[in-house]
């Protein structure tokens, strides 16, 4: 199969190295990036370079697509896939709003074409030990949830026109998919609040009470703001507690005042895991392991807290 990937900075350039050295039934055939360093880059992974990602979605040899741009580029990225008939890879935020993100899952559900969201956080060993061990606490009463992480140095996520928004859409937006992943539950309403504290356009702290089905009640933080990095998970049951951070790999069950550590798999990297289902779902040996509609409904949940930060007051998910 042969794989071209839009945007080859930081993030991007991690799915163009694993898929040079860590697939060899993979063809990594071109790459657009807008900064010169993308020829550069080319020549390194023996691909073509293109400076407008159009050209990239309409050659011939390309057969799917992996993009890894800023969210407000999502949209007319997808419409450019759907008319020349190529799977899609989206790195997460589907999209910048829940209208546009809307219409992309639209869009390939009616030309009946592969569409994945890379919410790759599902693969992280602790996450899926969360989702494996939720039963142990009983009936489910209240969560925490936490993603802190060091300030960022990417200048575009300091920029409304290209981010859309701060650390509710590119970071806890993780969260967002993770609660659902693990407990297997929708969000229903949130209620929010956002804060600048570096970044002087969009909020790099955010805070939040989250409902859940079942009437499942929690908060979850998020922000870019100290020298630290932290994932954190508290579920509440009735038959006890389990405690993780996905970040630094704890994984605990709490009964009474007894701290059971509970087996996972050792920390590693998400990608591969990710690109190896994405792959086996393209050639029909797998499910999509992350359909639209999963990231649309993270999207959702970020931009009803966008909604109810500037409102100051609860905010339905699905109104």
């Amino acid at each position: 199969m042969k794989i071209g990937i839009i945007g080859t900075g930081k993030h991007g350039s991690r799915y163009a190295r694993h898929i040079v050295n860590d697939f060899p039934d993979l063809d990594l055939v071109a790459i657009s990036r807008r900064s010169a360093v993308g020829k550069d880059q080319a020549k390194e992974w023996n691909c073509r370079y293109y400076r407008d990602w159009r050209d990239l979605i309409s050659a011939q040899d390309v057969d799917a697509v992996i993009s890894v741009v800023p969210p407000m580029l999502n949209h007319d990225i997808a419409t450019a896939c759907v008319a020349a008939e190529k799977a899609l890879l989206l790195e997460k935020p589907l999209a910048a709003d829940v209208a546009a993100g809307t219409e992309i899952v639209t869009m390939f559900h009616n030309a009946s074409l592969p569409l994945t969201v890379a919410q790759s956080l599902r693969y992280n060993s602790v996450i899926q030990g969360l989702k494996k061990n939720i039963l142990k606490t009983g009936k489910l009463y209240s969560f925490s949830a936490s993603h802190r992480l060091e300030p960022s140095t990417l200048q575009w996520l300091e920029d409304p026109r290209l981010a859309g928004a701060g650390v509710i859409l590119h970071t806890a937006i993780h969260m967002f998919d993770a609660l659902r992943y693990i407990t297997g539950l929708d969000i229903v309403r949130v209620r929010a609040s956002r804060f600048q504290i570096h970044n002087p356009h969009l909020e790099d702290l955010f805070t939040a009470q989250l409902e859940l089905e079942n009437s499942v009640i929690g908060t979850v933080d998020s922000s870019k703001v100290g020298k630290a990095r932290t994932g954190r998970y508290e579920f509440v049951g009735i038959d006890g507690e389990l405690h993780a951070d996905q970040i630094h790999g704890r994984l605990e069950f709490i009964h009474h005042a007894d701290i059971e550590s509970l087996a996972h798999d050792g920390l590693g990297g998400t990608i591969v895991p990710l690109l190896r289902d994405w792959i086996d779902y393209l050639v029909g040996k797998g499910g999509n392991p992350v359909p639209g509609e999963d990231g649309l409904a993270a999207l959702r949940a970020c931009c009803a807290c966008i909604e109810s930060a500037d409102m100051d007051n609860w905010v339905d998910v699905r109104p």
